[in-house]
């Protein structure tokens, strides 16, 4: 039966969401409180790297692993739907992850092998980079990444194609204690009636629901990203000690990023940009010549062990959240929309859904 449904948020998640409802034949509307695949709003799902996999994975739960396993594979061919569908690429490319000391690197092996993913041990210096340590890196080739505001420009072009209305710059008031929940009213009054709803919002997620929701954790995380285009760029992207370097395709490098807990601050310091500066040229040392070209940042939704809640609402008929992948809401999307588009169609999901419900 064809449903309406609401979906609270136009980040990443909220539109691969409705990509998956309106693959189920529901007529599907998004609330965003500003513009879908705005590149000024301060939300993540633009803002973040776009790496295709998860840093340091063996430090992660079965439950997350679970959500990113997939992930590259489903973005290879989703990028080849999307340029097909809309012409606009998203920049998919298999860069390679080198990681660099110091890391547990017998528990990376361990995992690479568990899981089948391909891991050797490399020189760094043979990979135009220096490693501090001076210790033995790890070179995973088969990684990927996506160029997060050209998938995002992408969906929402295949979104309009297959008539989904989109509301920006459109706010919801938190919701109160129901038991039904058919509409919901926003800041201008008017109610939006639909047959189901889901919050996607991401890091403005836990506003929205903190009067039915008390114990949903989750709360912005800011990080801050420098882009530079230097002469020479890196063909391969590099990780170490919480700090990643990113080769897009069109010769530019993001370096980043920070963790911030600053509230719904999304505002850049310059304390930060020296520190993610010093840090990329530690790595490359080329780039002391070269200039930082933007410097920016995004609000991810934080949550305890980077675990989403992904699940009904507890207390609320017609509600359902999928929100909080803090900083893996592009690799964590395409499972976890599946497994809410399950639910909320009365299928049985592929994913145990146990370990992302929301408590109550």
């Amino acid at each position: 039966m064809t449903k309406h449904v609401i979906i609270i948020g136009g980040g990443i998640v909220g539109c691969m969401t409705a990509m998956e409802l309106v693959n189920r034949g529901h007529q599907v509307t998004i609330v965003e409180r500003n513009q879908i695949a705005s590149q000024t709003s301060g939300e993540s799902s633009w803002a973040g790297g776009g790496i295709i996999f998860p840093l340091l994975p063996w430090q992660y739960s079965e439950p997350v692993n679970t959500l990113t396993r997939h992930a590259a594979h489903f973005y290879r061919e989703l990028n080849q739907k999307l340029l097909n569908e809309t012409g606009i690429d998203a920049d998919f490319a298999q860069s390679g992850f080198l990681l660099l000391p110091e890391f547990d690197q017998q528990a990376a092996l361990n995992w690479c092998e568990k899981y089948g993913v391909t891991a050797q041990k490399v020189n760094a210096a043979d990979y135009d980079v220096q490693s501090l340590s001076g210790e033995d890196a790890l070179w995973l080739p088969d990684v990927c990444q996506i160029r997060p505001p050209y998938a995002m420009q992408a969906m929402r072009k295949w979104l309009e194609l297959h008539k989904v209305k989109m509301l920006e710059h459109t706010q919801l008031v938190p919701l109160q204690e129901t038991r039904q929940l058919n509409e919901w009213q926003t800041t201008s009054g008017e109610k939006l009636r639909a047959d189901q709803f889901v919050v996607t919002s991401g890091a403005w997620s836990f506003d929205l629901l903190k009067e039915t929701s008390a114990k949903l954790n989750i709360k912005p995380m800011r990080g801050q990203i420098l882009l530079y285009k230097p002469e020479t760029n890196l063909k391969q992207m590099v990780y170490r000690e919480g700090f990643y370097m990113i080769p897009r395709l069109d010769g530019h490098l993001l370096a980043g990023s920070t963790l911030e807990d600053v509230g719904f601050d999304n505002g850049v310091t310059e304390a930060v940009r020296d520190e993610l500066r010093i840090k990329a040229e530690a790595i490359m040392p080329a780039l002391k010549h070269q200039p930082i070209i933007k410097h920016w940042s995004g609000l991810r939704p934080g949550t305890p062990e980077n675990l989403p809640t992904i699940s009904a609402h507890p207390t609320i008929n017609n509600l359902y959240l999928n929100t909080g992948h803090f900083r893996y809401g592009l690799t964590m999307a395409p499972a976890s929309s599946k497994l809410i588009a399950a639910l909320m169609s009365g299928e049985t999901p592929q994913i145990d859904p146990t370990p992302y419900a929301c408590a109550s």
